[in-house]
């Protein structure tokens, strides 16, 4: 059963390294993401499971001890998915990003592992896919990387979209009161359009919450470079 999870952005810009000069803009959301983490350690989970977005070929399940790295962003950063046997596919950048987190306030709670979730993945295998991740293990807990829509300013990624401010408004009121209806009720679509990579992975966190009971709480909500960060607790 899922017993903790920690909604937190996945921008690679999370790590000082990349981030360079720019670094201090996003101390609020590191600052935030370590206590989401200090949620799910205290929760005392026998599992926990990184769940980001991913392209291709950064789908499917990631063991314990797969390497990632931030090269592709210019710095020579290396992380790896808990400790372990090393493995040769490299993490997917959320997942590299979940596990720079991770290590970054030291876990050694739980056996870690990893899932990419297709950004296009329909609603119905999203839910599907977190009733099996709940079912792991007695105690489970889910880190989930992902951004809300990349379209709050005419320069942000996707340009200015003036859909892009409700649905975040509405994505941060279901996160942070674990709303589990509301998050599998996210369009899949109109989440394409608004380039909001969070939606597959928050719909593979509302199916593993069924039936769990837990009270969410939104920690942390900004939109620099006009894509919406929010980072939430379960519990």
């Amino acid at each position: 059963m899922l017993v903790a999870a920690a909604v937190c952005p996945c921008p690679p810009l999370l790590v000082p390294e990349v981030a360079a000069g720019a670094a201090p803009e996003l101390d609020a959301a590191r600052a935030a993401c370590a206590d989401a983490l200090g949620v799910l350690a205290a929760a005392r989970p026998d599992l926990l499971v990184v769940v980001g977005p991913a392209d291709v070929s950064g789908r499917g399940v990631f063991p314990q001890g797969s390497p990632g790295s931030f090269r592709g962003f210019g710095v020579d950063v290396g992380v790896r998915l808990g400790s372990g046997e090393a493995r040769e596919r490299e993490l997917p950048a959320s997942l590299a990003v979940g596990a720079w987190l991770l290590e970054r306030t030291g876990w050694a709670d739980a056996p870690i592992e990893g899932l990419g979730v297709g950004e296009p993945l329909e609603t119905e295998r999203c839910v599907d896919a977190g009733r099996e991740i709940a079912g792991r293990a007695e105690r489970v807990a889910m880190l989930v990387m992902g951004d809300a829509s990349a379209c709050r300013t005419l320069k942000a990624p996707g340009y200015l979209d003036e859909r892009a401010a409700p649905f975040d408004a509405e994505a941060a009121r279901a996160l942070g009161s674990a709303d589990l209806a509301a998050i599998k009720g996210l369009d899949a679509d109109l989440a394409a359009q608004l380039q909001a990579s969070g939606r597959a992975p928050w719909q593979v966190l509302a199916g593993a919450a069924e039936g769990a009971g837990l009270a969410g709480a939104l920690l942390h909500e900004d939109a620099p470079y006009g894509v919406c960060y929010l980072v939430a607790t379960w519990s």
